[in-house]
């Protein structure tokens, strides 16, 4: 349902009010999901190079335990990258304070029941 003007000028006057306050907008950016994900996956990317450091310092110098080490914290940070990327992608809403509420998840549909309702919803040609 669309904003009424006078609804329209409110919400339009309640953001620019909240956009000039620096100690509001500093406690929205700390709280931000997306920005420690992103901070994450820096961390993550930097971990994959020093891993596979690692791994060609360890072919160069034949030192199959170094190898092994570097393979082992590059699967290690591609998995805390991966779920990193997950967790940016969630649908939680956050208040200034913490967590305001979360979601109830719905169970995901399987194969079959996907395939039930595309079937259902199929166009009928019948002529």
């Amino acid at each position: 349902m669309p904003l009424s003007e006078h609804e329209q000028r409110l919400f339009e006057q309640i953001e620019r009010s909240l956009a000039e306050d620096p100690k509001f907008a500093s406690a929205v950016r700390a709280t931000d999901p997306r920005f420690h994900a992103r901070r994450r996956l820096l961390v993550a990317g930097a971990l994959v190079v020093a891993g596979l450091a690692l791994v060609v310092y360890g072919a160069v110098s034949k030192s199959a335990l170094l190898g092994v080490a570097g393979f082992v914290v590059m699967l290690v940070a591609a998995a805390f990258g991966l779920t990193s990327l997950r967790r940016s992608h969630g649908t939680e809403l956050r208040s200034v304070g913490g967590v305001a509420s979360r979601p109830t998840r719905q169970r995901r549909s399987s194969l079959i029941d996907r395939l039930e309702e595309r079937w259902r919803q199929r166009p009928e040609d019948r002529g």
